[in-house]
């Protein structure tokens, strides 16, 4: 009878382990080395019970996990163990605590307490901060978000500083462009993979946004909290509250009605419904045309090529429309710059995901391997999660050569995912 455990064996042989028996003694002698410890054993018996079951029991205990990990370049989680409640990968330990100080150090940037020291604010700053906000948008295309955040939360906080003692025009001005702050680190960290981060700032917009009396702004905050429920899979959030930034549609530019619209589509696609889809999209897009306001944040639509058919391509990818969606894809990227990675990285991963489901196991290792080296590159959990996706995806040829390869390929991007 063959192993049941097919991710260990598949580890076993790519170590060159022909037989449990070779894989037990090379795991032991591998332990004693890094352990420093003559002791450390794993018989041939535990490797037989371990690659045997396909239920996933038999946790080993920490040191030998650590010592799997040394020597395959994977945790137990990642090889056909299931993990036990509350287990953190050490390395993941670490990587928590130093996000969670990094956290608290930016959000403190939003949370300046007592009031501060009163100053002239000089009305040319809001044009410096505004001029500041696009450098801050081309510099994500090309750097992704770990390397700004930092920076554009403590350019908000200067802002924020700044608000406390600007009155009339200057404030109002100073509240918007704060707003278009918060927004986009909100936006950085969705795109590193904080939700909790992402939400707490997208409500930092929001209220930013209703204290400046924009209706633009309130609007524009509304589709980036959706953005936000659009990641965490609740279709019917998304579709409440795009439907509440178009309550009074005629009072916003058409811009933002665009981004509430395509952002629906992407709630009507999470509960299944094409037909919303399309008539979403279809009427955003008669809409690109008459988008001319000067504006500094939320211009998306104008600076992607195909902004339109983007979403409608990842929708149709999440409503398993996989040939539609590819084609679409393939349209999309033709018209990307090589000069924006990172939407290309991940809109190719999505255009992998689409061949995939079209049956095209090929096509979609070929893709894959082009936006895997742009997600390692980039850093960007978005993409890493994409790419997570599309291995799911493979999953009917994941024992076929193709499937090999392509887990080969995304494993240095989605251990863990």
């Amino acid at each position: 009878m063959s192993p049941r455990n097919d991710a260990l064996r598949a580890a076993r042989l790519r170590a060159g382990w022909r037989t449990m028996d070779q894989a037990a003694a090379e795991l032991t002698a591998h332990g004693q080395a890094l352990l420093g410890d003559p002791h450390f054993t794993v018989a041939p018996r535990t490797w037989r019970r371990w690659e045997g079951r396909a239920d996933g029991r038999g946790w080993p205990p920490e040191e030998t996990s650590q010592v799997l990990h040394d020597a395959l370049g994977r945790w137990p989680e990642d090889l056909g163990f299931t993990a036990p409640a509350g287990w953190i990968r050490p390395e993941r330990q670490h990587e928590d605590q130093v996000e969670r100080r990094t956290f608290i150090s930016i959000t403190a940037a939003a949370l300046v307490a007592g009031p501060v020291a009163p100053q002239h604010v000089d009305p040319a700053l809001i044009d410096y901060f505004q001029s500041q906000l696009e450098g801050h948008y081309r510099a994500d295309m090309f750097l992704g978000p770990h390397d700004l955040i930092g920076t554009v939360s403590e350019q908000y906080r200067l802002i924020d500083k700044l608000v406390r003692s600007a009155r009339g025009e200057t404030r109002r001005g100073l509240l918007r462009v704060g707003a278009a702050y918060a927004a986009l680190v909100g936006w950085l960290y969705q795109d590193a993979g904080d939700l909790g981060a992402a939400a707490f700032w997208r409500g930092v917009t929001q209220e930013i946004a209703v204290r400046s009396r924009d209706p633009h702004l309130i609007g524009y905050s509304l589709v980036n909290q959706a953005q936000v429920r659009t990641d965490l899979g609740d279709g019917p959030g998304v579709i409440d509250l795009c439907e509440a930034a178009l309550d009074d549609s005629n009072a916003l530019v058409p811009k933002v009605r665009i981004m509430a619209m395509q952002q629906q589509a992407h709630g009507a696609s999470l509960t299944g419904d094409r037909a919303a889809v399309d008539r979403l999209i279809d009427t955003a897009g008669s809409l690109i045309h008459r988008v001319d306001d000067d504006l500094p944040w939320g211009n998306a639509c104008r600076r992607t090529p195909g902004y339109l058919e983007v979403q409608r391509a990842t929708c149709y990818g999440r409503l398993g429309l996989g040939r539609e969606a590819a084609s679409l894809w393939s349209q999309v990227l033709d018209a990307v710059p090589t000069t924006a990675r990172r939407d290309r990285g991940v809109y190719l991963a999505r255009h992998a995901t689409a061949a995939a489901a079209a049956r095209q196991p090929d096509q979609a290792l070929e893709i894959g391997r082009a936006a895997a080296e742009i997600a390692v590159e980039t850093r960007s959990v978005r993409m890493a999660r994409e790419l997570a996706t599309l291995k799911r995806a493979m999953r009917p040829w994941q024992d076929a050569p193709v499937g090999r390869d392509l887990s080969e390929i995304l494993a240095p991007v989605t251990e863990g995912s």
